[in-house]
């Protein structure tokens, strides 16, 4: 609970149970998180408070699936068997072992320990992804559960009629620019085993693959067998591939339920298997071999990402039954999955109703022992093609707030073709919001730290820090300098008169911008804009060629010069009529300035 006052005596309303501050420095008046106090070490970790009828967690872990030659001491503790050699991360976290891996993810998570890292691996609620010839290239190890932060998965990969190796390449570095904290190889054209290498060769960020593309090159599905499955699973995870998506969970009992659905089998590789067992008449193969393909994933320590291959692909399909009978079984095929040593997290459905979310990522983390959750959006509307990266982020956070661990992002290009460089950054940064605005919702220590540095740079009026701050500073700053290239105690929004925080911050009695680090001298002419902030501009269509060119051509000496006489702006002019001038013309003299 939080300790901070609730509320003034004889006052009128009660809040919530509260959980941690996401504040580590307690900063502002707001009185914290409504999430539940966190569990690190239970099974709700961070989460949020259960809506009346919500499925409860389940009272089992990874330790409930212990390998059959593994014994229990009387202290609780595991052992192996004689000559036991520990190859996954799960393996070492139930000897007891705090990996390298894990000393580097309580690095990237400066609210957890490496022991308690190592505990949520155990347990199974968190994985790290990191298989051990990517470890050998660039890899940077990461985790993903609810214990930590909301992770980001961006999607890539050439197909039949766009891109190549090159621009996948150039795709994978874009989106680990924008905050990817995995991608996917999702390739299905041109050389795909050429373009998973340069990935590897070139990530830092955790790859996975659906392996079911590759297997189908040069052969019809109907053909598909367990030496073909194998040999390219094990090809690779020889090449490093730190997760695999495998749809063993459509079962032949579960298509029947399909047969009414508006959009039937939207998965790629669900669709491929249920037509592989239409023509055979068996059952999945996928789940048939799944103690094999475990086998074979330990040896390289790739952690399972199993598929929902009978996700909703539209509102009017979601949570009904084929979905939720598939869930069952991934909850049946990560207890197996344990029980041979490896790492599991499960994939969730892409197009859900608001209102069902919080059911689903709930449901989930009962059926499937708590393992890490990834989610596709969901979709909260489908009416919004081109806009599917904002119709999703609205309901990638309440996914990620209700039980989702990682995010798959949307680009405005999800049901339209291949995203381009430009949809990566947008499907990117909206998935950055969505995750960042359910940490702060869960109250993760330290999520909100960055926000309120900017909100003291803003209430200061110092845009330099302000815009420093942000998560895309050249937009911040593109967008700023196209109505007003002063950096002055207003913007061109509101204008001088009417800026409450210059009206709040020269009230004495109030704190607001009055914090010392954030303390500057006004006015300032800002500095030229780069080229990547005038491609903005440029693509925006508002300035002219012309009034971008001087925003983008203002020389050093042009701004030296500037400072040697202030720029006017409104709180310099004492005559109200030539103030207002001045805002109207949106301190257009400066443009008369030498060099500019």
């Amino acid at each position: 609970m939080s300790s901070k006052i609730s509320g003034p005596p004889n006052h009128r309303w009660q809040l919530p149970p509260r959980g941690l501050d996401p504040s580590s420095r307690g900063a502002g008046t707001t009185p914290g998180s409504f999430a539940r106090l966190p569990e690190i070490g239970g099974p709700l970790a961070f989460s949020s408070p259960d809506t009346p009828g919500m499925p409860q967690p389940s009272d089992k872990t990874a330790w409930d699936f212990m390998p059959p030659d593994w014994t229990q001491r009387k202290d609780g503790s595991w052992a192996a068997p004689a000559g036991f050699v520990p190859v996954t991360q799960l393996e070492h976290a139930r000897l007891g072992t705090v990996t390298a891996e894990m000393r580097r993810v309580a690095e990237h998570e400066p609210h957890l320990t490496p022991e308690q890292v190592r505990d949520e691996v155990a347990a199974g609620r968190m994985v790290i992804p990191a298989n051990k010839v990517h470890l050998g290239y660039r890899l940077d190890p990461m985790a993903i559960g609810r214990a930590s932060r909301t992770k980001v998965n961006a999607n890539m990969g050439a197909s039949p009629v766009s891109s190549g190796t090159d621009d996948e390449v150039e795709k994978l570095e874009w989106a680990e620019r924008w905050g990817a904290d995995t991608v996917m190889d999702l390739s299905t054209g041109g050389d795909l085993d050429a373009c998973r290498e340069a990935i590897l060769q070139n990530s830092t960020v955790p790859i996975g693959t659906v392996p079911i593309y590759a297997m189908i090159i040069g052969r019809r599905i109907e053909d598909l067998d367990r030496d073909a499955v194998l040999a390219s699973l094990e090809h690779q995870a020889m090449q490093g591939v730190d997760y695999f998506t495998i749809h063993a969970g459509v079962l032949r009992e579960h298509l029947p339920y399909v047969k009414d659905r508006l959009i039937g089998i939207v998965s790629r590789g669900g669709s491929l298997l249920a037509k592989w067992m239409l023509h055979h008449d068996r059952q999945n193969l996928m789940y048939e071999l799944w103690d094999d393909i475990c086998q074979l994933m330990r040896r390289w320590d790739v952690t399972f990402s199993i598929g929902d291959g009978l996700r909703p692909g539209g509102l009017a399909d979601a949570t009904d039954v084929a979905q939720l009978q598939e869930l069952s079984t991934l909850g049946e095929l990560t207890e197996r999955a344990w029980r041979h040593g490896c790492q599991v997290m499960i994939e969730g459905p892409g197009h859900v109703p608001f209102d069902q979310i919080e059911y689903n990522m709930k449901l989930e983390r009962s059926l499937c022992h708590g393992a890490p959750f990834y989610v596709l959006g969901p979709l909260v509307t489908d009416i919004f093609p081109g806009y599917d990266h904002i119709t999703s982020c609205i309901g990638a956070t309440a996914a990620a707030y209700h039980g989702a661990s990682m995010l798959c992002y949307v680009t405005p290009k999800e049901h339209l073709g291949l995203p381009k460089k430009d949809d990566v950054k947008q499907g990117a940064i909206a998935y950055r919001i969505a995750a960042h605005a359910a940490d702060i919702a869960l109250g993760i220590p330290g999520a909100r730290d960055r926000d309120d540095e900017l909100t003291k740079a803003r209430a200061a009026l110092n845009w330099k820090e302000h815009i420093a701050l942000s998560f895309d500073p050249d937009t911040a700053r593109a967008y700023h300098d196209e109505d007003l290239d002063v950096d002055t105690d207003f913007c061109a929004m509101c204008g001088h008169d009417w800026c409450s925080v210059r009206i709040s911050r020269e009230i004495t009695q109030f704190v607001s911008g009055k914090a010392d680090e954030y303390q500057w001298d006004l006015p300032k002419v800002s500095e030229a804009l780069t080229a990547g902030q005038r491609e903005i501009l440029e693509k925006r269509g508002v300035l002219a060629p012309e009034e971008i060119h001087r925003l983008a051509s203002k020389t050093r000496g042009a701004m030296s010069a500037a400072g040697s006489q202030p720029a006017d702006c409104h709180s310099d002019v004492a005559d109200t009529d030539k103030a207002q001038t001045l805002q109207e013309v949106t301190l257009e003299p400066l443009g008369d300035q030498p060099g500019r």
